[in-house]
């Protein structure tokens, strides 16, 4: 028998002698279980740092299928291993009454049948984590493979247009009106619409540029050579005119152009309308109300067309939003914010097909990947903590932003242009792949 432990007859409390003059009694209670409320038999220690009695965790993993724990329901990882030296250490203190409990529990059929199917998922998991190992080593996959050789392609392609000496500068955007030469002027009327269509050949066959364009009125457009006699399109023309005469050049209509005019801040707006859309939009709200959040509320939420006095002006003439608009804006906004952007992108499928695609499928992925968040949570009874974190998101997006704005001119345009085009087109990819890892895991919770 070892020096400073007294073993009692009937194996339920102990005396030991931690120093001389110092003695205190070890009772079962302090090894007991939290399901049972006996003592520990084969304990099992979890991520969380409670320990259960190996069949107890079976009977709870059995009844509630998750992979939690039964007393602070945190999720355990992997498959819980029995905690050797807190074993060896309890079945030393109180062997009659650990051998008492080992009897008890093989005469439990439920107990039994529960540990054999607990250790069958353990065996199972054991078996596949090798498996993927050696798949992949690094737990990329096949999604992983497919990001390499995108980021290859989207290296190659920006090095060619840097190297090309390509310039956004030449962009309509940039470019005053009055240097404008006839071609540029037919591509600028074309982007008013598919109507436009029939006035294309009457403008170049009068080679009207830049200069003047910025003489013509509205009783010219109505009279030969032009002959636009349709009321509605003379005002859709005027009314874009307008905006390039105040301007001094013509204002940004799609994402390229946009990025060319406010490069750092379609870049910022990107990756924070991906980790905190609803804090974006409040953003745009308040500080870009009119040139960004009022096209992009039309666009999503448009009137009903019979109450419209015109459809072929409604962006260019925009009013302030009716209350019905405002109405379904909340809605989606609170609910669905990832589908706003992707209504956004589908109008623009006829001008950028590809890009808008990226953008809806993205979009949908992201939706996915925020129930999940918010399961998780539920799951987890941390439904509490969301204004918390909405606060932590407010902080990041806020500092993201300053930070942007600081370091923004310091930045290589190139490294700009890889950071925005692999937001665009490579995080699908990238969500894809969360997404089918959420799956997974849950598939485990719930085996």
């Amino acid at each position: 028998m070892e020096e400073g432990l007294t073993w009692p007859s009937e194996g339920l409390e102990v005396q030991t002698a931690a120093s001389p003059g110092v003695s205190r009694r070890i009772s079962v209670s302090e090894f007991s279980c939290h399901c049972c409320y006996d003592i520990l038999v084969n304990p099992t220690t979890l991520n969380c740092g409670h320990s259960f009695c190996r069949h107890c965790l079976a009977l709870w993993w059995t009844s509630s299928k998750k992979n939690e724990c039964p007393e602070c329901r945190g999720k355990w990882e992997g498959f819980p291993k029995v905690n050797i030296l807190l074993r060896d250490a309890i079945e030393k203190l109180f062997p009659d009454a650990i051998e008492q409990r080992k009897d008890d529990i093989q005469q439990n059929s439920d107990a039994s049948l529960s540990l054999a199917a607990f250790q069958k998922y353990g065996s199972d998991q054991t078996s596949a984590a090798p498996t993927a190992g050696r798949i992949n080593p690094r737990g990329g996959g096949f999604f992983s493979g497919v990001l390499t050789a995108l980021t290859c392609v989207a290296v190659v392609l920006l090095g060619y247009h840097w190297s090309s000496r390509e310039s956004e500068d030449d962009l309509l955007v940039h470019k005053p009106v009055a240097k404008w030469t006839a071609g540029e002027v037919v591509h600028w009327l074309g982007q008013l619409g598919p109507w436009t269509s029939l006035y294309k050949e009457r403008f170049l066959l009068e080679r009207v540029n830049g200069r003047l364009l910025l003489t013509l009125t509205d009783e010219d457009f109505s009279k030969a050579p032009y002959n636009v006699e349709n009321s509605s399109h003379r005002k859709a023309i005027m009314t874009e005119l307008e905006r390039v005469k105040m301007l001094g050049v013509k204002p940004p209509q799609n994402l390229w152009e946009y990025k060319a005019v406010h490069p750092g801040k379609s870049l910022f707006l990107l990756y924070a309308l991906k980790s905190s859309p609803r804090l974006t939009m409040l953003y745009l709200y308040l500080f870009d109300y009119t040139d960004v959040f009022l096209p992009f509320l039309h666009t999503i939420c448009p009137m009903q067309e019979e109450e419209l006095e015109d459809i072929l002006t409604k962006r260019l003439d925009l009013k302030e939003p009716a209350w019905k608009q405002w109405r379904e804006f909340f809605v989606k906004y609170s609910f669905l914010p990832y589908q706003l952007i992707a209504e956004f992108a589908w109008d623009w499928l006829e001008v950028h097909y590809w890009t808008s695609r990226f953008i809806i499928v993205n979009a949908m992925l992201l939706s996915v990947l925020e129930l999940f968040s918010f399961w998780r949570l539920w799951s987890r009874r941390e439904l509490k903590t969301i204004p918390h974190r909405m606060w932590g998101h407010f902080w990041k997006v806020s500092t993201q932003g300053l930070l942007m704005a600081i370091f923004w001119p310091v930045i290589p345009q190139f490294v700009c242009n890889c950071l925005f085009y692999w937001a665009l087109y490579f995080n699908p990819i990238i969500n894809i792949d969360l997404v089918v890892k959420e799956i997974r895991r849950l598939e485990t919770q719930v085996l």
